[in-house]
């Protein structure tokens, strides 16, 4: 077995404001309906940017989401939306393409609990691969746990074009552990860990968080690897020879990751309350335009 480890610091995240804004989040999406054309409209009346029902009833087990295409307005022709009554409603082109389990980008809802969990599931075809991910989420007004499930194949690519991977984020455990003293012992079991199988090897990865002296995180990224069954002879001279590479590539994906985290908290003003709700409200609604919560 191969293990590559290397440790980032991070600005930290307030568990107050993250928790308001998940909590006020999942309000707003589930006093949402479903509009025209099988957009999704928020209380107010403002549909959110880039959602579409493509089958099945809004915020039910087995709805389907996903992007409808516009219809280019060229040779007189114009959207369904504004369309005239002879025209084909969005809806209908929608369902058609989430009729098929493998339609790309659809995101199917598993199960929409505000107080308990929310599940979901995204098909995704994407050069020549059909991917699967799972997304479950416990308690997410005021989130506990991330659980994350992954498969993928490659049609009639045989088993060498096939792997699946679990990964889970214990956001209480997470917590406990920066909120000990910096002196204290890093947690003995990671929060954030996942796995990953292939025919030829397997891989575990693992966040560990811990408080440092002025107040942010340092996080202790560790990547294990090793061949499977027979092949494990093969897989640690493999390693031998790619560790180098491996783990220049674990400590750029760690630090670029660490960068991007500290840009967007650098760039956040928290708000709290009803202007935290109106400005997740505008941002689903506006994306592009929206501004620093």
């Amino acid at each position: 077995m191969a293990r590559f480890a290397h440790t980032v610091t991070v600005a930290a995240l307030d568990r107050g404001w993250f928790e308001e804004a998940a909590g006020a989040l999942v309000d707003l999406l589930d006093a949402s309906r479903e509009g025209p054309g099988g957009s999704v409209v928020l209380a107010d009346g403002r549909p959110v940017e880039g959602l579409r029902l493509l089958k099945g009833r809004h915020l039910r087990p087995g709805a389907r989401y996903g992007e409808v295409p516009a219809v280019p307005e060229e040779a007189g022709e114009v959207p369904v939306e504004h369309a005239g009554a002879e025209a084909v409603p969005v809806e209908h082109a929608g369902a058609e393409a989430g009729d098929s389990p493998d339609a790309p980008q659809a995101v199917v809802l598993r199960t929409w609990r505000p107080s308990h969990s929310v599940e979901a599931e995204s098909l995704i075809e994407e050069d020549g691969m059909s991917l699967k991910v799972g997304l479950r989420l416990s308690e997410p007004r005021r989130p506990r746990a991330v659980e994350l499930s992954l498969s993928g194949h490659k049609p009639g690519g045989g088993s060498l074009y096939r792997f699946s991977g679990r990964g889970k984020a214990d956001l209480a455990a997470w917590w406990a552990a920066v909120d000990r003293l910096p002196s204290a012992p890093p947690a003995a079991r990671a929060p954030v860990s996942g796995r990953a199988v292939h025919r030829l090897a397997k891989a575990r990865l693992t966040l560990t968080p811990r408080p440092a002296e002025d107040g942010s995180w340092r996080i202790t990224v560790v990547l294990s690897m090793r061949g499977r069954w027979l092949l494990r002879p093969v897989g640690a001279v493999v390693l031998f020879f790619a560790r180098g590479p491996v783990e220049r590539g674990l400590r750029e994906a760690a630090e670029s990751a660490a960068g991007e985290w500290n840009t967007a908290l650098a760039e956040l003003t928290p708000s709290h309350g009803e202007a935290l709700r109106a400005e997740i409200a505008d941002a689903l609604v506006n994306p592009d335009g929206a501004t620093t919560l």
